[in-house]
Parts: C-alpha cells; structure tokens; sequence
C-alpha cells in the first residue's frame, strides 16, 4: 500500500493525541507541521519528531510531498480550512465538530462530492473496543429494536480553555453541546443505525461559567477572558420512525459525576451500556435479570490508533469512512435546532438539506 505523508495543522492538546495514534500505523507519518505560532510549532516539532515546520498553511498544502491533513485547530476555522486543503487536493482528517453550522457542514460535503478525496471526521468512540462489542450485538439482534437512548457527558469542573477561544462563541460555535454532545449524538445514532431525525425539544444554559465556576484542568484559564457559551445542555431528539434520544452534557453543574461519556440503548430484547470505557449487556433469562460486562482486553488496539488506521485505509481503497459526511451534516442539523429549540422555547423541526450528486 501507498505510504500516506500527512500534515498536521495546529499544536493544541488534541494534536498530540493524534501524533501518538499515528506512531501505531505503519503506512502513515506525520511528516510536517504548521501552527499559526511558529514557536509552538518548533517545540512541537521536536517534542515529535517531526521532520518540517511550515511557515503557512499555503506552504503546506501546495506541498506535493504532502498527501492528507489533520485539522486541529479551532472550531471556527474547520470549514474554511477542509476546503481549502480539499481543493489543495488532500485528503482532510477533520477534528469534530465538523463546521460551526450546517451551512458550512454542506459548503464541506460539495468539495468533497467535487474533489473525490476522502474527509473524515475524528469521532473516536466509534473505534473503541467495547463499542464495537456493543455493535456487534446489535448487528446480531440481541437488543431487538433500539427504541430510546439515553447519552451524556457530565463534567461537574471541566470547563477547558476558560477565556481562550473554546468558551468563546464567535470561535467554538457553543460551549459543552458542540464540543462533548457532537461524540455522544455521534456514537448514538451510529449504534441506532443512523434514524433520520425530524425534531428536538432543548434547553442549553450558562449559569456558572460566566460567573467563573467549573473552571477546569483541560488548558490554561485566563479569567479576565470571555465566557459566552453554555455550560449545561439538555435535549430530546425525535426520529421519523418514533425512536428517541436524549441527551445531557456539562462542562460545569453542582452534581456528583465520575465525568465520563455514557451511553445507555433501551432495546425491546434487551440493553447496552458504555460507560468509562466498560460495557454491560443487560436482558431477562428465567424471568431474572441478567447481565454481561464488557472490558477492554489486552489484545485490542487503542481507539485513537484504529481510527487513524481507518483514516488510512479509507484513502488507500477509496472507501467511505464510518464517520463520513453525511453524519457530520445530520450531527450538526440535530446541534444546530438544540440551540434554535433553547432560543424559542418550543420543539424545532430538523430539515436535512439534500446533498446533490457531483456533476
């Protein structure tokens, strides 16, 4: 297979999250590097190995050394940039959310139709071991039909960045909705099969961090920054075929949390639930609860790695990826009317655009 050189944009936490999960696929680097703060790019340069800093994304992409990008960098310039590199005719390894909008997820999906390269959005729960226990089940029927789910990411003091542009909205789009609830609708949806959804009734709320509560460990704060996003969002998602999923997730609330993503499937056969990285399999035998637990096993690949070894493969048989964007438009569609839904007070109607085929 053909050696994949990628280049990386941005130097934030989540960028060395992924130089860490290439260093385990064999047929892909991370040659080079770009951060708009050259001095960050250096050190990050050397404390990976990375063989280039580039002065410019323009450098980068017009490179034809480099055959895909990783974008990391923050929410507000994901759109701008996946266009920019598919157009510059690389492949695009898109850091979630996939746009601030649907209208930027649509403006993403035409340049891919257009461009025949592969975008793929990092979700990395669909690669995670026990998930993939958890589908398989499913895919054999031992939940039945998957009626109702109910997902969340809770953090009680875990607002990142204070100050910095993840708590700010013209930047990040949102606050715990966009950054945590994007993985969790993600990770739902793909486990009920991908219903289409028709309407959501939310609330999303900004009680603590603006006052400077929930301050947490994920990046520096800079108290005397702007926080004008929500730190706490709920929501009910309808799905034409009268299936439903809801949704809670915090950056900052006065409740008791172990701050670990969970999903729970309510099957008319049977249940599943991840949380922490552990799994149960829960139905009734005999007229007695029974239940299974799932772990993950020595043997099983971290799912950070699986899904760069994905990203890869996807691009060498130009296959679609699991995380494709489709999902990424329908993920946002469903982001977009929470906040809408908060907005009016009422339940919003989720019209999907139409993506055209490329002409």
């Amino acid at each position: 297979m053909t050696h994949i050189h990628i280049g990386l944009i941005g130097t934030g936490g989540i960028a060395g999250a992924h130089c860490h999960a290439f260093k385990g696929v064999e047929d892909a680097t991370i040659s080079a590097v770009y951060d708009i703060n050259q001095d960050a790019a250096r050190s990050f340069r050397s404390q990976f190995d990375i063989p280039q800093v580039y002065q410019s994304v323009e450098d980068m992409l017009t490179d034809p050394g480099i055959d895909a990008v990783i974008i990391a960098v923050p929410n507000v310039f994901h759109a701008p940039l996946a266009i920019q590199a598919l157009k510059a005719g690389k492949h695009v390894l898109l850091e979630k959310p996939m746009a601030m909008s649907v209208r930027e997820a649509m403006e993403i999906a035409h340049t891919v139709a257009d461009s025949g390269l592969t975008l793929m959005i990092a979700h990395q729960l669909r690669f995670h071991p026990v998930i993939n226990r958890i589908r398989h089940q499913i895919q054999k029927g031992a939940l039945g039909n998957i009626y109702h789910a109910k997902a969340g990411w809770v953090r009680r003091k875990g607002i990142p960045g204070y100050g910095g542009w993840f708590t700010q909205k013209k930047l990040a789009g949102g606050g715990p909705l966009i950054d945590l609830g994007v993985h969790m609708l993600d990770i739902g949806m793909d486990l009920m099969g991908q219903p289409r959804p028709v309407s959501v009734s939310g609330k999303v709320y900004g009680k603590l961090g603006s006052r400077g509560i929930g301050v947490g460990g994920y990046g520096g704060a800079t108290h005397s920054g702007t926080y004008d996003v929500e730190d706490f969002a709920t929501a009910l998602i309808r799905f034409e075929d009268d299936r439903t999923l809801q949704l809670d997730v915090s950056w900052a609330a006065h409740i008791l949390s172990d701050e670990e993503p969970y999903l729970e499937l309510l099957g008319d056969l049977g249940g599943a639930r991840f949380k922490g990285g552990n799994g149960t399999l829960l139905t009734e035998l005999f007229d007695q609860p029974a239940s299974v637990s799932l772990q993950v096993e020595d043997r099983d690949e971290n799912e950070r790695t699986a899904q760069s070894r994905h990203f890869i493969s996807c691009i060498q048989t130009k296959k679609d990826p699991v995380s494709h964007v489709q999902t990424g438009i329908m993920n946002q569609a469903i982001i977009d009317a929470i906040y809408r839904s908060s907005e009016s007070g009422q339940e919003e109607t989720i019209e999907l655009p139409i993506l055209a085929p490329s002409t």
